[in-house]
């Protein structure tokens, strides 16, 4: 069946590493990918696209020929306007197969900055000038989004950036709507100055059939894309990626999980590492078929439910996904054969045991739980697909990966390395690492190991078991992860300490048995003063840019928890959080229960609980296993 680097135990992958990294591929850039691709299978589909989710809904195809064309076309025009490896071009645009395209292009002619089309006007303007934009690709005013309108405003305060190219979503209407679409289509502010093109029309006049430069010099070790990290609130670092670090991903899935010819369903974002290499750049290196499932992914109109009939009409091999979606689609019906089904990876996020459980009971899918970030290229490791599968843990490093638990002081200084089971920070050593944030000093994320090499610092906590399989016990970071949505405590504390009657406010992550976390406020008040929880948490929606960042509890507090220093100890409101939480969840099963949280060895912050009622394991497990928070009975 194709794959030929299947993990079952983790020999294989010595194994397969016996071969050097560099004799298993001669690629040297994305660009090839394409090539090689539409050479072997020109007039296959290579790129699918639905506007909405209706399993009956037109679908619009381009070839693996037509793919290479427009990549070629878009390298060109983007080489023509000054795209070199000094600046950037900029993509916020939604799924769609030109944002495929010009992501390839962007690559190709120097470096891609890929931004989420759902942030501010100031974070977007933010990322833009960071990047070095010199052209932005983004939507055209079209009804019932803001993207066009928010990027207009982003470009007033981005001098570096020249020219505006406009991709029309109109080709994807059929009549009589698309008739329609000119008479509704939102005015856009076009007073920042910016030279504008529209898509289809400035592509056209560039050959297809050749690249008319030569593409930058660098190879495997050529930085050709700027990823921002988090995002969803705050100023996001970017995350600079090498072409090797985007091969390897793509090659390693291609070889480890996937079959030639497979069909890969994409409902994640292209403005995420996922949805860009382990399924935008896999799928042309196995020859299998992209489909983009409406411009939201997961989030557009009809997906969800009618995800299985999706399924049943493309035939869908493999998905990736969060927990979130997971949760959403273990609640629908399966109404259709999705035996084609293999597997869905599923990343970003903690995946509660229960919810694990009930997955895969239902569907007959097999999950793999992995791990990875933006600073990786997006994956370290994974549960092997044909060994066992630990549930709750992120298996094992990825072939030509190292990862290890490093004991790291509060100076950032390693003192060794953790022992088997004992708890440290997850560090990595790979071809996919990448060389640090633009503009960010290096020393900021790597530490010096007990080897006297450079290690990249997750953030995370963890540790590893006998049999070599990783654990995720923590975060040493205090990003609060919302359905798979990276959130910055940091900036939702200063929003509330605005308010005229706050102190000091400490954001944290409280658990949630489907977005994983939700971000929750405990609040400390000047002398004197006194506000409601109610109105805080009113004040937090009205100021907190980003919906997903506004907490959904507050608490107030006579003394926030501190350190001997007067740092604010959030480990303690962590736990209150745990407990608050999870009495609430028993008490609305009908179970009455004394909770306290310990410190676990194995498994970091646990709940313990010790039910007034006589209610056994089985009965808390029902409410509880639908958490990614450890528990047991006391």
């Amino acid at each position: 069946m194709g794959a030929t680097m299947r993990m079952a135990v983790k020999e294989d992958i010595a194994r397969h590493e016996e071969t050097p990294l560099e004799d298993r591929y001669d690629l040297e850039s994305t660009y090839q990918v394409l090539e090689e691709g539409a050479a072997k299978w020109p007039a296959n589909t290579a790129v699918t696209f639905q506007l909405k989710g209706k399993p009956t809904d037109k679908a619009y195809d381009w070839t693996y020929a037509e793919l290479l064309d427009i990549t070629t076309r878009a390298a060109n025009l983007f080489r023509s306007l000054g795209a070199n490896e000094t600046n950037s071009v900029a993509l916020v645009l939604p799924n769609l197969p030109e944002t495929l395209a010009a992501m390839f292009a962007a690559q190709t002619s120097g470096i891609v900055n890929p931004i989420n089309p759902l942030l501010e006007p100031s974070q977007i303007a933010s990322i833009l000038r960071d990047s070095d934009a010199k052209i932005v690709v983004t939507l055209r005013g079209f009804p019932k989004t803001e993207i066009a309108q928010n990027v207009a405003e982003a470009l007033k305060s981005t001098p570096a950036v020249d020219t505006l190219i406009e991709v029309d979503m109109r080709s994807y209407v059929s009549p009589p709507l698309s008739w329609l679409i000119p008479l509704i289509r939102p005015k856009v502010d076009t007073s920042h100055g910016k030279k504008i093109l529209q898509w289809d029309e400035a592509i056209a006049d560039q050959p297809g059939d050749k690249l008319t430069f030569t593409i930058p010099e660098g190879g495997r070790d050529r930085v050709a894309a700027y990823f921002h990290t988090g995002g969803t609130t705050g100023d996001p670092k970017l995350a600079t990626h090498k072409i090797g670090g985007m091969l390897f991903i793509g090659h390693t899935v291609k070889e480890g999980v996937l079959t030639e010819g497979d069909v890969i369903l994409c409902a994640l974002p292209l403005f995420h590492c996922f949805g860009a290499y382990v399924m935008g750049l896999t799928c042309p290196m196995n020859g299998g078929r992209l489909i983009l499932m409406t411009p939201a992914g997961f989030r557009g109109e009809g997906v969800i439910d009618n995800f299985w009939k999706l399924v049943e009409r493309y035939k869908v091999n493999f998905f990736m996904s969060v927990p979130t979606a997971l949760a959403a689609l273990n609640q629908r019906k399966i109404d259709a054969d999705v035996s084609s089904l293999t597997y869905t990876v599923c990343g970003s996020a903690p995946l509660p045991v229960e919810l694990f459980k009930q997955f895969e009971q239902k569907t007959g899918i097999k999950i793999l739980e992995g791990y990875g970030q933006t600073e990786a290229t997006v994956v370290c490791s994974v549960n092997p697909p044909d060994g066992e599968r630990k549930i709750g843990s992120v298996g094992f490093p990825l072939p030509y990966t190292r990862m290890k638990m490093l004991l790291i002081d509060d100076d950032g200084v390693c003192t060794g390395e953790a022992a088997e089971d004992e708890i440290g920070e997850i560090c990595i050593i790979g071809p996919h690492v990448f060389p640090g944030y633009k503009d960010i000093p290096r020393e900021k994320c790597f530490v010096k190991g007990p080897d006297g090499q450079e290690w990249l610092r997750s953030g995370d906590l963890g540790r590893v078991d006998p049999d070599g399989y990783f654990w995720i016990t923590g975060r040493a970071k205090d990003l609060i992860i919302r359905g798979g949505h990276n959130i910055d405590p940091g900036m939702v504390e200063e929003v509330l300490t605005t308010h005229p009657k706050v102190a000091l406010a400490a954001v944290i992550g409280q658990p949630d048995a489907y977005a994983g976390e939700l971000p929750c406020a405990y609040l400390e008040l000047n002398e004197g003063e006194s506000v409601t929880a109610e109105e805080l948490v009113a004040f937090a929606k009205e100021n907190v840019p980003e919906r997903a960042a506004q907490p959904v509890y507050a608490e107030v507090m006579d003394e926030l928890p501190k350190t001997h220093v007067g740092k604010i100890f959030k480990p303690d409101l962590r736990r209150s959080a745990i407990r608050r939480v999870y009495g609430e969840a028993l008490s609305k099963a009908g179970i009455k229960a004394d909770i306290r949280c310990e410190n676990d060895d194995k498994k970091g912050v646990i709940a313990i609980v010790t039910p007034a009622d006589g209610a056994n394991a089985e009965q808390v497990g029902a409410v509880l296993n639908n958490f990614a928070i450890a528990w047991k009975m006391g």
